[in-house]
């Protein structure tokens, strides 16, 4: 069985809050309680980024948490331009580092393009050291190089 939720966001910096209190609730709901501080921050880090790199003025993003079978999933989808990539920030740089934590914490990490803007998805196994191969099976390479699932 498959469960979904959704709901959008202004563009505004309380809306990053915002986002990761509908991703507690929406796993308090579903009964999840696996890895909820590596949902809360790729929830955080991929709202902060619609925000400030995704999201034009007067426009809205979404959250969507699915759980299908044995993994869960958040997508974060806005209409901007532009693509989000990994990378390792330096020692002096300000930023840069929100994507790479979002893929090394994650099991999985795809983009994918919209008709307009993007959806960001990354993906969470249930149990512990079986996450990743039951989120990639099948899989094929995402922008990050990483294995995603494929039937995107």
């Amino acid at each position: 069985m498959s469960l979904s939720r959704q709901q959008q966001f202004p563009r505004a910096r309380t809306s990053v809050r915002a986002a990761r209190r509908f991703a507690d609730d929406t796993l308090a709901v579903w009964g999840i309680s696996d890895r909820l501080d590596d949902v809360r921050l790729c929830t955080s880090e991929l709202a902060a980024n619609a925000v400030l790199h995704g999201v034009p003025p007067g426009r809205e993003f979404s959250v969507r948490l699915v759980r299908e079978g044995g993994v869960l999933w958040i997508e974060v989808r806005d209409s901007g331009p532009g693509w989000p990539v990994v990378r390792r920030a330096g020692g002096d740089d300000r930023g840069g580092r929100g994507l790479w934590l979002v893929n090394a914490v994650a099991d999985a990490f795809e983009v994918r393009g919209e008709v307009v803007g993007k959806t960001v998805r990354v993906g969470f196994g249930s149990g512990s050291g079986q996450a990743g191969e039951e989120c990639v099976s099948g899989a094929s390479s995402g922008p990050s190089g990483r294995p995603g699932p494929s039937g995107w």
